[in-house]
Parts: structure tokens; C-alpha cells; sequence
């Protein structure tokens, strides 16, 4: 990782983790937030650019960057956008994916790439393995 996160960052990392964590262990279903048309519009180009800009349980920011997961049956989907909603790279969003799943072996994700998001799947199974 190029970038150090800021305790605050961590901070906010681990509080979202735990609650997924709890939220699998429970059976919850872990849902984007409720669209809010004060804070966020929806991209005319591309899509989910502004998902997770509603403050929620499942999303946060690391170094410029918005993360939010959302379930999927026994997928736990990961969203990586620029604040900015600028173009993505998926060397860019790496380093997140990293720094949300220390230890977690890439080889167990699954990535959808994008132009201005960059997507990656993990199953439960393994995110309670390694994580919990």
C-alpha cells in the first residue's frame, strides 16, 4: 500500500467489518443504503458512481476513495468509486481491497472491472474465515 489510512479511516474500516461480520454470523441481508435524492444524483454515464455517498453501516472512505459492500445471498459484493466520481483504475482500488481484507487471498475474490467503479466479490464463507 502506497498510503498510510488515517486512524479515523481505520477506525471507520473496522466498525464496518464488525458489522457485516455480526450481520453474516446473524443471517442479515446487507443492503446499499436507501437512494437519497438531496445528497446524491444518479450518474447520466455510468452506473453506481454515487452508491454509498448516504452515510450507512456498510461504507466509508480511505485516501479519496468510497468503499460500500452490499450482500448477495452468500457474496459479500465490494463497490470501490473516486469521491470525485473521476475515472478508476483497478490497480487504484487494489490497495482498498487490501486494506478492507488484510490476509485475504485474491485468488478467493471475484472482480468486475469498470471504468469509474471497480467491483470485487467474496464469499461469506471465506470473509468469516480469514476475518472474523
Amino acid at each position: 500500500m502506497s498510503w498510510i489510512p488515517t486512524p479515523e479511516e481505520q477506525a471507520t474500516r473496522d466498525t464496518v467489518i464488525a458489522t457485516i461480520l455480526d450481520d453474516i454470523r446473524a443471517g442479515r441481508t446487507i443492503f446499499l443504503p436507501d437512494f437519497d435524492k438531496e445528497i446524491s444524483r444518479p450518474s447520466d454515464e455510468f452506473a453506481l458512481v454515487s452508491v454509498g455517498i448516504e452515510p450507512n453501516a456498510y461504507g466509508g472512505t480511505v485516501q479519496g476513495l468510497r468503499y460500500q459492500f452490499e450482500g448477495e445471498e452468500d457474496l459479500l459484493h465490494l463497490i470501490i468509486t473516486r469521491e470525485n466520481s473521476e475515472p478508476l483504475t483497478p490497480e487504484e482500488a487494489q490497495p482498498v481491497v487490501s486494506f478492507l481484507y488484510p490476509g485475504v487471498p485474491v485468488a478467493l475474490m471475484w472482480f468486475k472491472g469498470g471504468t469509474v467503479s471497480q467491483h470485487f466479490y467474496l464469499g461469506h464463507d471465506v470473509l468469516l474465515e480469514f476475518l472474523a
